[in-house]
């Protein structure tokens, strides 16, 4: 593990360094060991008896050797030891040129010198010195600095250094950090303190082979500062080994103390392979004690391996029969592992603690106790046994019984609700089993149990939930209000007719669950919003983002799906709840009629009326409250309502207006008689489209909202008049008065104007309102 052979200075670093590595390789390949020259002839050598296991107070454990056959072969500089006798008459022990002070097996871990870095101010020139550079690279060997153990440490007054990659990094494992030590003066200074004053420490990025140290020119200790503080320091340090001595700013003691060297912790490992590819070369696997395991390197795959003994094991993994029992009960390294003294047994691998002859007790964390008659006991724990049966017998029986009787109230929902019926009439049914029928657990975990915060929607027909099925749909689910038995005997048989609808314009109802109280349905979740909160949101810029245009689109495609549900669903549909918030608006904003919770199957009979009239206040049939008589002119009103809030942007009741104009189409109906549409009319809508395309769309709201309900024209025409006026809206001539018209006869159409809307509305069922009158019986 070659360091700089030379101090590095300046911008001559990468060349010098170049040609330093290169001499360096080329000089050792002579002396290298010829079994080094190829990986693929290491082997899981065994050492010789002969070899050298002490270098002075050091001992060298095997994979660690000095001299040929003494380390194991793994076709680099990892293991190599010289054990040099130095010029104060010491045996010292290293690593290519690098001094090691010692090594541990177990751990995966060795103990350097690293180099102390200085730079000082020179009174002599009165400036400061060159800097040395210093550098490492372990590049030849399969070490690793270790990041936990070991900390940047810089050492001076306004001194920054840094500790950053060799130049030849690649790009992708470039680092740099550094820290800065200042000293606001030297009363300031603290033994043991290295947090910035006259000493700063920082942590290394993990897995490092290699870096170098430089200081930053800026700082420096010229000037005031040289008169007590003329040196900083730089280095890789041990953090366990360092402690900071205000001495170290002040003199040179740092480098005198420490013989200008500190220990520094370094990780190896075996080869690069993991333990699964090291397996499968038996000749060179280097765990061949038995009684041993292989772990990975914790530096990811391609960084090696190593090796551990067993639990209840010690010892060297790398030879053979090197790991051996660890007799727990008489090691001093270990604390005694029993409570009781003298009641530990070792076994090959383990131990344990027995109490010795006529005594009982707990041996490992108790007491152990002469034996005492056990006839008391005895009877205490049959008596106590017998009551946990008991217990334990009672509580099954009833969970039990509650289960069955929990599954009878399911079946009782179930059939109440119309399931057997549902499921008959799905065996019947020729367009296929697209329909499910949903437990209540299924449901529970698709909304948290039915959080409140997964609520999207409240009114008059129930609550809606956003849920997630276990196929990762998002869907939402809606938690009913039955009105009467009726609904309840019927409901099943029309969750089939409303799933068997399939059309563009209304949301697609999945299936629903029968088996409790309420019954719950499961639909398309429309992750857009309603109209309601589009043409009425907080937010102005979004209604004033709206077109008239694109208004017209989604009342068309709302009145396409009305006219679908009246004319060629089989039974016909009644919706009876049509509003502005139970339209949805899917990511391109195509409508998608919603909430049939007051829908019913169109009357056979002309003469059938329903007991229970619902609906919502502002949008209910004058004739429908009258009669008690829902009819598919019912709808039509409703929708003419839908029409006015989009010609208008206002609510369909505003409980803050006067009696006469709380109601929307009454105020429409007012106006209209008074020849003053355009009062009433939306700014925006206004200075878009001539005059008269507003009024035909106007005049189509008035004949919905006929009070006389064969006055009123089917959806189908209404949805065949909006496509007329659609297509006029989308002409050049459609979007200007009568006097712009002339102007631009001669020139080009203008393009659509833009829509830029928000995608993340949620469904709203605000400003609904649940309305019951009984019919006159």
């Amino acid at each position: 593990m070659p360091p700089n052979l030379a101090a590095v200075r300046g911008p001559l670093l990468i060349t010098s360094r170049a040609m330093i590595l290169a001499l360096t390789i080329a000089a050792l390949a002579p002396a290298f060991p010829s079994s080094l020259s190829s990986a693929a002839a290491a082997t899981a050598m065994q050492p010789s008896p002969t070899c050298l296991r002490r270098c002075g107070d050091i001992d060298i454990p095997y994979p660690f050797g000095v001299g040929a056959g003494c380390h194991l072969e793994t076709g680099d500089w990892t293991f190599v030891l010289s054990c040099n006798l130095t010029s104060d008459g010491r045996l010292r022990l290293y690593n290519y040129q690098i001094e090691v002070l010692d090594m541990s097996v177990r751990l995966g871990q060795l103990r350097i010198y690293s180099v102390i870095n200085p730079w000082c101010y020179n009174a002599t020139t009165g400036a400061m010195n060159l800097q040395n550079n210093w550098w490492y690279d372990m590049s030849i060997t399969n070490f690793r600095i270790n990041d936990a153990l070991n900390r940047f440490t810089v050492v001076g007054c306004n001194s920054l250094a840094y500790f950053r990659s060799l130049n030849d990094t690649s790009d992708t494992s470039r680092y740099m950090t550094g820290c800065m030590a200042m000293c606001p003066g030297v009363s300031r200074l603290a033994d043991g303190s290295c947090n910035g004053v006259g000493c700063c420490q920082t942590a290394i990025p993990g897995g490092l082979n290699g870096y170098q140290v430089s200081f930053e020119e800026k700082f420096n200790t010229s000037g005031k500062i040289a008169g007590f503080s003329p040196c900083s320091y730089a280095v890789l340090v041990e953090a366990a080994a360092f402690e900071f001595r205000s001495r170290y700013v002040t003199t040179d003691a740092f480098m005198a103390e420490n013989g200008g060297q500190v220990p520094v912790v370094l990780d190896w490992a075996i080869g690069n392979k993991t333990c699964e590819e090291a397996r499968r070369d038996a000749a060179a696997y280097a765990c061949v004690s038995g009684n041993s395991e292989c772990v990975d390197s914790k530096y990811g795959k391609g960084s090696g391996y190593l090796c551990n003994c067993s639990a209840g094991y010690d010892g060297n993994p790398y030879l053979v029969d090197g790991c051996h029992d660890i007799n727990e009960c008489e090691d001093a390294r270990f604390r005694y592992p029993c409570s009781v003294p003298g009641t530990c047994v070792n076994t090959v691998g383990s131990f344990y603690c027995a109490c010795p002859d006529k005594t009982t007790g707990n041996a490992y964390n108790g007491t152990c106790e002469e034996k005492k008659t056990q006839i008391g006991w005895q009877i205490a724990i049959g008596v106590t046994s017998g009551v946990v049966v008991l217990v334990v017998t009672a509580t099954c029986l009833y969970m039990i019984h509650e289960k069955r009787r929990l599954a009878k109230v399911k079946r009782e929902y179930f059939r109440q609700h119309g399931g057997l019926l549902l499921f008959e009439e799905m065996k019947k049914s020729s367009q296929g089993l697209s329909f499910t029928l949903f437990t209540q657990e299924e449901l529970e975990a698709a909304t948290n149990r039915f959080d409140e915060r997964n609520v999207i929607g409240k009114g008059g027909n129930g609550t809606v939930y956003r849920g997630t099925t276990k196929d990762g749909e998002a869907v939402a689910i809606k938690r009913c209000r039955l009105a009467n038995e009726r609904q309840k005997k019927e409901f099943g048989k029309e969750m089939l007719i409303l799933s068997q609808i399939n059309h563009r314009n209304i949301v697609k109802l999945y299936g629903c669950c029968l088996e409790v109280e309420v019954p719950m349905l499961v639909y398309k979740y429309i992750p857009n919003g309603t109209l309601y909160r589009l043409i009425h949101g907080s937010s102005r810029s979004r209604r004033d983002a709206t077109p008239f245009t694109l208004r017209l689109r989604i009342a068309h495609q709302a009145a396409e799906a009305l006219a679908y549900l009246h004319s060629w669903a089989s039974p016909p549909i009644i919706h009876g709840d049509v509003k502005t918030s139970n339209i949805l608006l899917d990511e391109d904003y195509t409508a998608k009629v919603s909430d049939f919770g007051a829908s019913t199957v169109a009357p056979t009979d002309e003469a059938q009326l329903v007991t229970f009239v619902q609906g919502t206040c502002g949008y209910l049939d004058p004739e429908y409250m009258r009669t008690c008589r829902l009819t598919d002119r019912s709808d039509v009103y409703s929708f003419g309502v839908v029409l006015l809030e989009l010609l208008t942007c206002r609510k369909a009741m505003n409980l803050e207006e006067l009696e006469e104009e709380k109601y929307l189409s009454s105020q429409f109906l007012l106006v209209m008689g008074e020849g003053r549409l355009e009062e009433i009319l939306d700014e925006q809508v206004k200075g878009e489209h001539g005059i008269e395309l507003l009024e035909q769309v106007a005049e189509l709201a008035k004949q919905c909202l006929e009070m006389a309900s064969d006055k009123r024209p089917s959806m189908r025409q209404v949805a065949e008049e909006l496509a007329r006026l659609g297509r006029l809206a989308q002409h050049p001539w459609g979007r200007q008065n009568s006097e712009e018209i002339l102007a631009l006869l001669g020139g080009s159409p203008s393009t659509a104007s833009e829509i830029e809307l928000g995608s993340n509305w949620n469904l709203s069922f605000t400003d609904t309102a649940y309305v019951g009158i009984r019919s006159p019986r």
